[in-house]
């Protein structure tokens, strides 16, 4: 499935949707946004909790006191822990990017019935593991690679890269152009159609930049010596523009209060 547009999505750009995606992806996040959205707009960790049962009290706390930390939910009193919490801006955003995730898992990944945030939440699971973004944008510009290549354009040690190769083909993004022992990787019909996803996710974060952490730089964060690092550089440097997998168009939002989005932005069902 091609995806044709006009914005290149470059190698900063697949790190910084990668660091999106960890904001994400952590399980339940998707429910409580839910949860606040729909019984809100203010609620306590205990009547959040309430909204799920097979959870402790304190794991929901926990849960909340980390999305705060990633700027999906605020908080008037820091330091009142009986103070109520409610969703950020950022939060309340989240439709579009989650109906891209669902549509994207119901279409390519997952035919099975299930709730929607179940779905998103699987979907959030596949891709955002550590260099998944920047293996998919590789092969998308490439069109397949061999492990060794793979490995040394991602700055990795090649059986850290084989590990993830193993665990894409297992999530249905990546599949070996034929059985041959070495054969190239390449994108499946599912790992094509995440251009919409990206596209998405990319206009979410770049309409919330203030509010996100600083990401890392893809160089610095490295499983092993500083010498990885140095690669890694390297190979972010040289990467030319990416294909028109990662440049599907960025879709302008309109504006919408914030009081209309908080009720609006949800479906009613888990």
């Amino acid at each position: 499935m091609s995806i044709q547009s006009s914005t290149p999505m470059s190698a900063t750009d697949a790190q910084r949707t990668e660091a999106a995606l960890r904001r994400l992806a952590p399980k339940w996040t998707t429910h409580v946004v839910h949860t606040i959205a729909k019984y809100g707009p203010e609620m306590r960790v205990s009547d959040v909790a309430q909204h799920f049962p097979a959870l402790s009290q304190s794991y929901v706390s926990k849960r909340l006191a980390t999305m705060s930390t990633d700027g999906l939910v605020v908080r008037d009193g820091e330091f009142d822990r009986w103070a109520p919490y409610r969703l950020s801006s950022a939060s309340r955003t989240l439709g579009p990017v989650y109906r891209a995730l669902a549509q994207w898992s119901s279409d390519h990944i997952d035919h099975t019935p299930q709730g929607r945030y179940d779905r998103v939440e699987a979907a959030l699971h596949r891709l955002q593991l550590t260099d998944t973004t920047e293996t998919i944008r590789l092969l998308s510009e490439r069109g397949s690679l061999r492990l060794t290549n793979l490995s040394e354009l991602l700055g990795s040690p090649p059986p850290v890269t084989a590990a993830r190769l193993t665990r894409m083909q297992a999530d249905g993004l990546v599949a070996r152009a034929d059985n041959r022992h070495g054969a190239p990787y390449l994108l499946t019909d599912a790992g094509r159609a995440l251009g919409p996803v990206y596209a998405t996710l990319q206009q979410w974060d770049h309409q919330h930049a203030k509010a996100v952490t600083a990401v890392v730089p893809t160089a610095e964060r490295t499983l092993g010596s500083p010498a990885q690092s140095v690669r890694t550089a390297a190979a972010l440097r040289r990467s030319p523009a990416p294909s028109a997998l990662f440049s599907h168009a960025l879709v302008p939002q309109p504006r919408v209060p914030a009081g209309v989005t908080s009720a609006a932005s949800f479906s009613h069902g888990r």
